[in-house]
């Protein structure tokens, strides 16, 4: 016996011990990497100008001069509200299920080594993916097992070295160590009932990054993650068959390529442009293996664009302001969105941020931005929607403040 749900192991996550949002960044992936690279929605953060942005793209440890750490939090201020509509032959006349987002605070860490005038070593630390949303226990969805539930904790360690082949060539490798941990609760499964699915693995890869200054004045830098597969180990607890020690096979994290440009136009001031593509498309199908019957949750995801344009000026030798404007284009379509993660093509992050100089060794950084998707429907199953959704057919709203920052050190 084969059956097929629209649910998802992977469909949650959250960083290092914290939790984020549904909508920090395509899908579960989540952004919130750099206060800095916050204030201008990530404008050009492939092409430097901060340590955090070694996540991007390691070849900018070219830019430490000796020793230097970076410590970011950022907090997630979201709201997801969710509503119903009817549905005549249920006998249900829908309902608004409220916020289904939490608050959260992301942390992330950096430390780079200067050994010589052309190896630089670095380190970091971040929760790539990240999200948590949760049904009450009153709503039709949850008592009807459409959605509870979904979370994920993750970590991933980034050793990396970067060398300058020449004054403007800087390469960059590095490893990928990420630990991921997924529960969902009230999966329905058919036969076996509303279920709780969960389990966690540890998974491997690397990243290969490059750093172009052609022209005084202009960096250019394009960065690799590659991608990790992870074959989680762990439980599926039934309704009417039992427990199951089980794996989830197929949890298939994506790749990414970051295009970053950075442009002085002054003395004082900078243009920046980027560009990110995320193969969400391999993320398609989780096997459960183990159980009582073969099972498969069914993604279906496409690739998803992230673009983003911004400027900053130094209105002092201390202080630099900072704008920018990006725009999601999301990896999940109208006939896969499920309610559990409700997110479409649109999103629009306006920011701004800051950074102050204390003195020679310490510095700060300041980020806000302001995420907004427009309204999207979310289909039932028999409207063209995942099988997850059943007979619901719904709408979601969704916003967010993202507020990053960052403290910065440098040793001499």
């Amino acid at each position: 016996m084969s059956m097929r749900c629209g649910a998802a192991i992977g469909c949650a996550a959250a960083g290092l011990s914290m939790i984020s949002d549904a909508h920090a960044g395509s899908a579960f992936a989540l952004r919130q990497q750099s206060a800095y690279g916050q204030g201008s929605s990530f404008a050009g953060i492939a092409a430097g100008g901060s340590l955090s942005s070694m996540f991007w793209n390691p070849a900018n440890l070219s830019d430490v001069e000796r020793t230097e750490i970076e410590a970011v939090g950022t907090g997630i201020l979201a709201d997801a509200d969710v509503k119903l509509d009817p549905a005549p032959q249920l006998g249900f006349a829908g309902s608004d299920e409220g916020n289904i987002a939490r608050n959260a605070f992301v942390p992330a860490g950096y430390g780079a080594l200067r050994l010589n005038d052309r190896v630089v070593l670095g380190v970091g630390i971040n929760a790539p993916y990240g999200l948590i949303t949760e049904f009450d226990n009153d709503s039709i969805l949850y008592q009807t097992g459409v959605a509870g539930k979904s979370e994920v904790f993750s970590v991933n360690l980034n050793p990396a070295v970067a060398v300058q082949v020449t004054d403007w060539l800087t390469l960059a490798l590095g490893a990928q160590i990420q630990y991921f941990d997924a529960r969902l609760t009230r999966l329905a499964l058919g036969p076996l009932g509303v279920s709780t699915a969960e389990g966690d693995d540890v998974g491997f890869g690397f990243t290969a990054c490059v750093k172009l200054m052609p022209a005084p004045g202009t960096e250019i830098g394009i960065g690799y993650r590659s991608f990790i597969d992870h074959e989680l180990d762990g439980t599926l607890e039934t309704g009417t068959a039992g427990d199951f020690d089980v794996s989830y096979d197929g949890v298939n994290l994506p790749d990414m390529v970051t295009l970053g440009v950075r442009q002085r136009i002054t003395d004082r001031f900078r243009v920046m442009a980027g560009a990110e593509w995320v193969n969400w498309s391999r993320f398609d199908t989780v096997e459960v293996e183990g159980g009582p019957a073969p099972i498969e949750l069914p993604f279906d995801y496409k690739d998803s664009w992230f673009f983003s344009g911004g400027g900053e000026f130094d209105l002092t030798e201390r202080a630099t302001v900072r704008a920018g404007l990006g725009y999601q284009l999301s990896p999940i379509g109208d006939n896969v969105r499920t309610y559990r993660l409700p997110y479409k093509d649109g999103s629009l992050h306006l920011s701004g941020g800051v950074s102050y100089r204390l003195d020679e060794r310490f510095s700060f950084d300041l980020g806000y931005t302001f995420v907004t998707v427009e309204d999207m429907s979310i289909r039932a199953a028999d409207a063209g929607g995942p099988e997850a959704n059943g007979p619901f057919s719904g709408r979601a709203d969704i916003y967010a403040h993202h507020i990053s920052a960052a403290i910065k050190m440098k040793f001499h």
